[in-house]
């Protein structure tokens, strides 16, 4: 594929990335422990979401540094372009009070949200800085499934206390996001990424 097939495919993933959380938030019953987090902090700092999901994203890159994992073009554009798309996306979607329309924006969000992540990841720029952290520990001698599952629960529990939404979409999140994701990264890697191992979000 050509970089700037790839670059626009990183883009494109990016901003429904973005688009997916913004539906999430939206639905209003549970977020993922990330988008938890960030929800939390902008609970507490009164800054806009989508500005939060940029800061943690940034701080989060900061943490690759003692575990020497470079950033690629996607990784920087993670942070740049998901918190924006979230916050325009959240200023255009109404809010609704009925769990008929609630219930279908949290599974369009889960299922945007695996399609958005087979796109970035598989144009094969790098992960975002979520995704990267796992990958780090992993390389230090941490399992990548104990070094997500312990960075999950810590991140879910600071979110939950900080006012975060926890719920069903949680749940169901977790439950589905891993399959989904693996299924859209196959369909849109380009040739010479090869997915391995679950995927994630950012």
């Amino acid at each position: 594929m050509p970089v700037a097939a790839r670059l626009l495919t990183l883009l494109t993933g990016l901003v429904l990335f973005g688009v997916s959380i913004a539906l999430m938030v939206t639905a209003d019953l549970g977020l993922p422990s990330w988008d938890a987090l960030h929800q939390g902090g902008a609970r507490t700092t009164g800054l806009p979401f989508g500005w939060v999901v940029n800061i943690v994203g940034a701080l989060v890159l900061l943490a690759w540094i003692p575990l020497r994992v470079r950033p690629g073009i996607g990784t920087l554009g993670n942070v740049l372009v998901v918190g924006l798309a979230t916050e325009a996306a959240l200023a255009l979607l109404p809010s609704p009070e009925t769990l008929v329309v609630r219930i279908p924006l949290l599974f369009a969000g889960i299922v945007l949200n695996a399609l958005a992540t087979g796109l970035y990841i598989g144009a094969g720029f790098g992960p975002g800085p979520r995704d990267g952290l796992m990958t780090g520990l992993a390389r230090r001698g941490i399992s990548v499934r104990s070094a997500r599952t312990a960075t999950e629960v810590c991140v879910l529990a600071l979110g939950w206390l900080l006012g975060g939404t926890v719920g069903f979409g949680t749940l169901l999140f977790a439950a589905t996001i891993g399959p989904l994701a693996q299924l859209a990264i196959r369909r849109f890697s380009a040739p010479a990424v090869t997915p391995k191992g679950d995927a994630t979000t950012t």
